[in-house]
């Protein structure tokens, strides 16, 4: 009586671990460490840096033109958060959505995981510059050693930063195509 036994297969990456486990694109066996999962099955990490040069289309001018876009729109949207008060709660998403579909519109459909944190990033300080001039007066009284003065340029700060943290998250949301609520 013979048996045949099966070659062992050990992870391509670390050659001292057995696995059985496979990539479902390359074939090549694979261990635990390595198999990242996807909605396909197992891949090891070479196949996912492939396929994920597929998605990141971003060119080089795309990171600038989006980051101008971005800020300057918020940039606006700030000057109009101490306008419109506790009133920009409810605004801030629908500018954060506007400038969405600019920064989108200026891409023309390229994308890259970066790219959507820049733009977010930069809808965040565009959205917080106004307000720039309050808090250094505030930081002028702080010296000086009012603290009423200090207190005021604080509470000038939150609309503004209210607007950003909302329009900033609502961008992310849009432009890296996250689904909530499915």
């Amino acid at each position: 009586m013979t048996t045949e036994s099966t070659p062992v297969m050990v992870c391509k990456n670390h050659p001292t671990r057995e696995t059985g486990l496979r990539c479902n694109r390359c074939d090549e066996p694979i261990c635990a460490t390595c198999a990242m999962r996807t909605p396909t099955g197992y891949r090891c990490p070479q196949c996912v840096k492939e396929q994920q040069k597929v998605f990141d289309t971003a060119e080089v001018p795309d990171y600038l033109v989006a980051t101008l876009v971005a800020g300057a729109m918020s940039f606006v949207g700030g000057l109009l958060a101490t306008a419109f008060g506790w009133f920009i709660i409810f605004v801030a998403a629908f500018g954060g959505g506007i400038i969405a579909e600019a920064v989108r519109r200026v891409l023309k459909g390229r994308r890259s995981k970066r790219l959507f944190r820049i733009i977010a990033g930069a809808t965040f300080v565009g959205g917080i510059l106004p307000a720039l001039p309050n808090v250094l007066g505030g930081i002028m009284f702080l010296a000086m050693g009012e603290l009423g003065g200090l207190a005021a340029a604080g509470f000038s700060l939150l609309w503004p930063l209210i607007y950003a943290g909302i329009a900033a998250s609502t961008v992310y949301v849009r432009i890296s195509g996250i689904q909530i609520g499915q």
